[in-house]
């Protein structure tokens, strides 16, 4: 995924005498970005994770609040949710997407609900006009997290820029990457963009007045010297949180501009592994693949699969491909049922989509721009050995298994 673009893009940043922090690169990377999704902000901090966490405490949740989230998720998406007193609440996913099920979350809404929490599952978009109307009837902010996403569409418009606030990774397992490491906000809200940029930049995120504070005593101002202008100057009314430094270098943005440019290409080369995969699949009974209705662009950060036989029956295949020398990981484990998660009165049974088909039926196969031709052709030939030693006999040619 990185090459001589992404190499001449790390000399310009390390041979020009501009700073290697808050400069040139990043700010043209955030506003690539936001001219990409069509939002209105998107500011770059150092992880998907730091982004999530700084975004959940924009919600400014309070005790007895009640946040709904989706269970088939890594588990950064919630887990800044276990340092507040808030209630949380699983909502089941959809048998095919493994997104949320907006069905299951109309009934998980109450007058205390004040935010909801979702992934766009491996790269396919969340049923969000449906989520949303569900949000906005109760004034409840929507928060995507588009780690997957970035490179899918929705009925015209892109992940980031379809709810109230969005995170994002550049992760080097990601979509695009920014050196192994990065994130980034997007909103509409210039208020909460405000609040962004103090809290990645190692200010406090609070409510600031005029006032001199009584007895100190302020030197004459240089240009350069606004910031002590504020010190001395501002008037602190409240502290929301305090702020830390999640600053993406310069470096890590000039090679986020150039994998930007480069997302349609990762995206297609994505869906080229994944219709081979589908295609083996196809003539399996039973194997269920991910076919998104017209209008849905998916992104295939991962390739899921559905596969008959219970547990036993899923177990037999991992085992063969791993025989094949297909690292399999399943993606994710449904986080209610986590040590952490269960120790705040989650349990088996709160999300039965979600358990049995983790625990049943779901198979993750690698689906990485990266794969060499090679590669990808050894992971077709292993997935369809593997199919015919443990599944039923095959179809016919031409025959089409998937959704229904």
């Amino acid at each position: 995924m990185l090459d001589d673009a992404e190499f001449r893009a790390l000399t310009d940043v390390l041979h020009s005498d501009a700073p290697l922090t808050m400069g040139a690169w990043r700010n043209r990377f955030e506003e690539e970005f936001r001219d990409y999704l069509g939002v209105r902000h998107a500011l770059s901090v150092t992880s998907g994770t730091v982004a999530l966490e700084i975004a959940i405490g924009l919600l400014d949740l309070r005790p007895g609040d009640e946040v709904v989230v989706t269970p088939q998720t890594f588990q950064a998406t919630i887990q800044p949710l276990l340092d507040l007193d808030v209630t949380v609440r699983f909502c089941d996913v959809d048998p095919y997407s493994l997104n949320m099920d907006a069905g299951h979350l109309a009934a998980l809404l109450t007058d205390r609900t004040r935010a909801i929490l979702l992934v766009h599952y491996g790269g396919w978009p969340a049923d969000m006009d449906a989520i949303m109307r569900l949000a906005r009837a109760r004034n409840i902010v929507v928060l995507e997290d588009c780690a997957h996403a970035l490179g899918a569409e929705y009925r015209g418009r892109r992940p980031g820029a379809l709810a109230d606030i969005a995170c994002f990774s550049f992760h080097s397992s990601k979509n695009i990457t920014t050196l192994g490491e990065g994130g980034m906000i997007t909103c509409d809200r210039d208020d909460w963009a405000e609040r962004i940029d103090r809290l990645r930049s190692n200010q406090v995120d609070g409510v600031f007045g005029k006032s001199r504070p009584s007895g100190a005593r302020a030197p004459e101002l240089l240009p350069w010297m606004q910031y002590s202008e504020y010190v001395y100057q501002g008037a602190c009314e409240s502290v929301r949180r305090a702020g830390t430094n999640a600053t993406m270098s310069e470096a890590a943005a000039a090679v986020g501009s150039v994998q930007l440019a480069k997302l349609d290409t990762f995206v297609a080369r994505r869906r080229e592994i994944a219709d081979r995969l589908d295609e083996v699949a196809a003539a399996y009974p039973g194997v269920r693949v991910q076919r998104p209705e017209d209008g849905i662009r998916h992104a295939h950060h991962l390739y899921t699969c559905f596969v008959p036989g219970g547990a036993d029956g899923r177990a037999r295949l991992v085992q063969a491909l791993d025989r094949r020398g297909v690292e399999i990981q399943l993606r994710y484990f449904p986080l209610h049922l986590v040590p952490e998660w269960r120790a705040r009165g989650h349990s088996p049974g709160e999300c039965p989509t979600a358990e049995s088909l983790w625990f049943e039926e779901q198979v993750n196969l690698p689906c990485h721009p990266g794969l060499t031709e090679r590669q990808v052709n050894c992971l077709v030939d292993a997935f369809a050995d593997s199919l015919k030693e443990v599944m039923l006999i095959p179809l016919s040619h031409g025959a089409h298994g998937g959704n229904p």
